[in-house]
Order: C-alpha cells, then structure tokens, then sequence
C-alpha cells in the first residue's frame, strides 16, 4: 500500500494494462485505494476476475476487461468498452509485457514480431485510443513502462531489450506531439521486481544474490516499489513533468 495520497486521482478513470498480476495489479490496487475508477484489461482472464473481485470486496471502484492486447481490434473496443463503464480515462498506465528469454543464435522472424507486439506495439494503440477522451478533458498523463534492462544492456533478451527501448522514443515522441493537449507522457524503468513470474522462471538464489551486489540500496525490489512513481506522475502534483524517464531500480543500472 502506498502511504501517500493524491487527491486528484480520487474521482479519475483511470486505465491499466497487463493490470491482473505482478506491477500491473500493484498498480490497480494502488490507484483503486486513492480513490480512482480503475479499469484494468489482461490476457489472464482467472487472474483479472479474481483481482476484481477482491477490490470489489474492499468496495473499491474497478473495472476487468479481458483482451488480447496484440489484437489491435481487440484493444479498442475494449478501451471504448472501459470508457463507457468508467468514464473518459484521464491516465493511461501502459504496464503490460512479457521478458521472454533467447539468444541472438535462436532469435527467428515470428519471436521477434510476437515480441514487439507483446511489448510495444499496444502502448502505441492505446494511447491512440484514450487521446480524445484526455483531450476532450483537457488534458491528462500516460506512463509508459519500460525497463532498466535498456540502461544495463541485458543479454540473451536482444527482442525484449529493443521493445523496452523503443518505448523511450515512443515516449518522448508522444510527449511532444501530445503536449498542446496537455497530456503529459512519461515513461517508468523498473529495475528487477520480485513479481510471481520473476519467482517462478528466473529468480536463482545465485543471480538474485548478484543483483543485489550490483544494487546501491541492498533490498530486493517488490511491485508496490513501482507505485508511488506512477501515482505521483500520474497526479496533477505532475502537471509540469512529461517527456522524461525515471529509473526505479536499486540503482543499479
């Protein structure tokens, strides 16, 4: 739970993506507690109900859509579908993702385009999907969720890396274009979170143990570390930031 409170997202639609586990429902979570119609869309149709209902046994305001995000088609309408249930979204958090592994050795053309859809691709169409509704409300804030992979150059997760990557550019890109609308856009670097998928593939005592070494702050890194970032950018506290990319990992990149 995030101690601090922002009270202009109390009242806000708010939309998650990948929202139903991991950062994607610390972020739910966090910004249902302040107060705000969350709506959230993921592929993960079990893990989305079950967060719904939780929040809803908290009476907190959210919204479940399940979607395939890579479905462009698929996206909008259930944009369009959240929108009508919770109001013009005022902030987008783009959060889903999937850091498969492989080496440039197995790398093959269907991996890298699935990669680019899974990562990428989406953050672009749903800020294409929320922008009249932000601009018709005067104004509102993107966070694009990228990855301190970009900064550390991780190997063998060269499809992975560059999505992250292009999230930069389409962040800075957006911000620009979007400013005269007042809709900010900024994008999130996490570092490594202990989220379930992290706990269940990749998280070795060994290579967590080294992470650690290579962090400035000797903690291991949970979702809720994401939150406060997010919600702050989020908040009209912000009203002055857009087009810049905060790291949150440890400091270890």
């Amino acid at each position: 739970m995030v101690s601090a409170q922002f009270p202009s997202l109390a009242g806000q639609s708010v939309l998650v993506t990948g929202g139903a586990s991991g950062i994607g429902a610390a972020l739910t979570t966090a910004f249902a507690e302040q107060g705000a119609r969350v709506a959230f869309l993921d592929i993960d149709a079990a893990a989305g109900a079950a967060l719904a209902d939780q929040l809803s046994a908290r009476k907190l305001k959210a919204h479940f859509a399940h979607c395939d995000l890579t479905d462009v088609p698929a996206l909008r309408h259930s944009i369009d579908a959240a929108a009508a249930a919770c109001g013009p979204f005022k902030v987008l958090v783009n959060n889903a993702a999937r850091d498969d592994r492989g080496t440039l050795e197995t790398l093959e053309p269907e991996s890298w385009r699935r990669a680019m859809a899974v990562n990428l691709d989406h953050y672009a169409f749903a800020a294409q999907a929320v922008r009249p509704g932000m601009a018709r409300q005067g104004g509102g804030s993107i966070i694009n969720l990228s990855s301190n992979n970009v900064l550390m150059g991780a190997a063998n997760m060269a499809a992975y890396v560059t999505a992250k990557a292009g999230i930069v550019g389409l962040t800075r890109a957006l911000a620009r274009e979007l400013g005269p609308e007042m809709i900010r856009v900024n994008a999130v670097m996490p570092g490594w979170v202990m989220t379930e998928r992290q706990l269940a593939l990749w998280a070795k005592p060994d290579d967590v143990a080294q992470a650690l070494r290579e962090q400035c702050l000797p903690l291991t890194m949970q979702p809720q570390d994401i939150c406060g970032l997010v919600l702050f950018l989020a908040s009209d506290d912000a009203r002055a930031i857009t087009k810049q990319v905060f790291v949150a990992d440890a400091g270890r990149s």
